[in-house]
C-alpha cells in the first residue's frame, strides 16, 4: 500500500515510486504493450483514486484492466469514456471527443469529484493520439493538456500519465508532436515490445531509472 506521505507505488514495473506532481508521457507503437503499462501506472492503491479517460475503451473495460493490474482498483476508478454509455458517478460518456473545452470540463469535475473520496489520485488519457488525430491543430492538445489535464497536478496530490500510439496516423509528424509534448511533462516512458509477453521500458526524468525489462 503507498503511503500518504510516499510516492505512487507502481512495483510491478520494477520502479521506484513515483513523486506527486510527476506527469508522464508514455508512447510506443504496440497499443496492448502501452495498455498494459498505462494501467499499471494508473491503478489507484487502497488510499487512492484513479481518472481515466478513455479513448478507445468502455467503461467496463476500463475498470477491469485496473483491476487486472492492482486488485481491486477498478473499484476505485472513475472514467470518462469515448465509447459506450454512462453508468452510474463512475462512468462518464463523452459526446464530442474534438470539443476539447468540454472535455477538459469534464475532466476536471471528475478529478474533483475522486478528491471527495480521497486526496490521493492518478490521472491518465488512453490514447492521447486519439485526440490528436481528431482536432484541427496539435497545439490545440497542448493547450487542452497544460490547462486542464497537468494543472490538475499542480492543485493535488496526484501523477498524471498520457499514452500516446506512436504509429498512429494523427494528420501530423509524430516525432514533433512527441518533441512538442515532451516539454510538458516531467517523465517519458518509451514502451517497446521486445518478444511474447515481454517490452522493454526506457525512462527518462524519473530519480535512478534509465532501462526496465518487464512481463506484459
Amino acid at each position: 500500500m503507498s503511503l500518504a506521505t510516499g510516492g505512487f507505488a507502481v512495483d510491478s514495473l520494477s520502479l521506484d515510486p513515483i513523486e506527486s506532481g510527476t506527469s508522464v508521457l508514455l508512447t510506443g507503437e504496440d497499443a496492448d504493450a502501452l495498455q498494459s503499462v498505462f494501467s499499471r501506472l494508473v491503478a489507484a492503491d487502497d488510499d487512492e483514486r484513479s481518472i481515466v479517460l478513455s479513448t478507445g475503451s468502455g467503461g467496463r473495460a476500463v475498470q477491469r484492466d485496473l483491476n487486472s493490474a492492482r486488485t481491486g482498483a477498478g473499484n476505485r476508478a472513475s472514467v470518462l469514456t469515448c465509447e459506450g454509455p454512462a453508468a452510474g458517478d463512475d462512468i462518464q460518456s463523452v459526446e464530442d471527443i474534438s470539443d476539447l473545452t468540454r472535455l477538459g470540463m469534464d475532466f476536471s469535475t471528475l478529478v474533483a469529484s475522486a478528491q471527495q473520496h480521497s486526496d490521493r489520485f492518478r490521472s491518465g488519457i488512453m490514447l492521447c493520439s486519439t485526440i490528436a488525430g481528431e482536432v484541427d491543430d496539435t497545439r490545440s492538445l497542448y493547450r487542452f493538456l497544460n490547462s486542464n489535464f497537468l494543472t490538475e497536478l499542480r492543485r493535488g496530490d496526484g501523477i498524471g500519465v498520457c499514452a500516446l500510439d506512436t504509429s498512429a496516423d494523427i494528420g501530423a509528424d509524430m516525432s514533433s508532436t512527441v518533441s512538442g509534448l515532451q516539454t510538458s511533462f516531467a517523465a517519458h516512458i518509451e514502451v517497446e515490445k521486445t518478444g511474447p509477453g515481454q517490452a522493454t521500458l526506457t525512462v527518462d526524468g524519473l530519480d535512478g531509472q534509465e532501462a526496465v525489462d518487464i512481463d506484459l
